[in-house]
């Protein structure tokens, strides 16, 4: 009985990976689209690219000349005002069209790939929801799905045994908050704990997302500068603003030799700048790693089509070393997801720690010695 247990998860494991690359595989050939039928060879540049990039409309395959996808709401406020409307009235890529006096702008414009005025061949306001904007409000409803119905099971019940993802995040959630918060933060540590949670699940589920190649993931989001600038900057503002006073004279004051401080303020300068330094390494750590593991995958669907416009033999060898490489960078992706998010709670957990540092009486207690 175990063993056919055993048997029939290993067969289950197996379908998934092979139908994630399946999916990863066509959703990579579908932006070969019409050209790669003409005979012209695929532009990998652009497969990479467009898939880390943010998008208008949420591409699912190509199959022949028809593109599935999913348009989205396009805001903007420029010369006609306020303009609401469907991205499916711009075309898609390689066959945008022009509507109320708007277009995507084509390779080669600073503004590419992002909605400009026909007119004046400037970027409007631009309110949309994109790509990534969409995946945002999918995992924040599904990060508010999940915790609410545990809170939920927990209220109703406090005293029964986790069960189902309840007793999956338990584990973790506990993990999080005894090892990482606590001792890191220090006495301080239930004011922040709320918001290093939130920012570990937020990060490891939007890391999970970007690696499915099929709706309602592939989206880049964490791989997206921007979006890792707020998460840095929350983190920033959190430790400075509720930074102790000893916090801060240790930055404008520290306690090394006085011609580290004066007549050149050295060690107050090195200080200073650090303070900006460590959101702006959580912000680039997460954003090239995330961005790195998406393109390496591609990279290597890419070389499928590179060495097929070369030789078609070539091709085929070389799919066979591609299909290895995505499955094992895939799996490894996963376990990056974690560590990604890991390291940034942890670290942010560290620089609000060091900012409730209280002040030091070592010296006086020395003098009454």
């Amino acid at each position: 009985m175990n063993l056919l247990k055993k048997n029939r998860l290993k067969s289950r494991i197996a379908w998934v990976v092979a139908l994630l690359f399946a999916f990863q595989f066509s959703f990579a050939s579908g932006h070969e689209g019409h050209e790669g039928e003409e005979g012209k060879p695929v532009d990998v540049k652009e497969l990479v690219f467009g898939h880390i990039n943010d998008a208008y409309s949420w591409h699912i395959a190509t199959i022949g000349d028809t593109h599935i996808e999913i348009p989205l709401l396009c805001i903007v406020y420029g010369q006609n005002g306020l303009d609401v409307f469907c991205s499916s009235n711009l075309g898609h890529a390689g066959h945008y069209t022009e509507y109320k006096g708007y277009k995507i702008a084509e390779k080669g414009h600073a503004n590419e790939g992002r909605i400009i005025e026909v007119a004046t061949n400037e970027r409007p306001w631009d309110f949309s929801i994109t790509k990534n904007v969409l995946s945002l409000f999918i995992s924040c409803g599904l990060l508010l799905w999940i915790f609410l119905s545990i809170a939920g099971k927990y209220k109703k019940n406090p005293m029964s045994a986790p069960r189902g993802l309840q007793g999956l995040l338990e584990p973790l959630i506990v993990s999080l908050h005894d090892d990482i918060i606590k001792p890191c933060v220090g006495k301080n540590y239930a004011k922040f704990a709320p918001y290093l949670l939130t920012a570990f699940f937020f990060i490891f589920l939007n890391n999970l997302l970007g690696i499915i190649p099929i709706f309602p993931g592939g989206a880049n989001l964490t791989g997206n500068i921007a979006v890792t600038f707020v998460l840095a900057l929350i983190t920033f503002l959190l430790t400075n603003f509720y930074g102790t006073k000893a916090y801060f004279e240790e930055i404008y004051n520290p306690e090394v030799p006085t011609w580290l401080k004066l007549p050149i303020p050295i060690m107050p300068f090195i200080e200073f700048i650090g303070v900006f330094i460590k959101p702006l390494a959580l912000m680039i750590r997460l954003f090239a790693n995330m961005l790195a593991g998406h393109m390496m995958v591609l990279v290597l669907i890419g070389l499928i089509f590179i060495f097929a416009a070369i030789n078609p033999i070539a091709g085929y060898s070389v799919s066979l070393l591609s299909v290895a490489l995505v499955v094992f960078m895939t799996l490894l992706e996963c376990l990056v997801c974690f560590i990604q998010a890991y390291v940034f709670t942890i670290l942010s957990a560290l620089f609000i720690g060091l900012a409730q540092v209280e002040p030091h009486h070592h010296s006086n207690e020395v003098k009454k010695n």
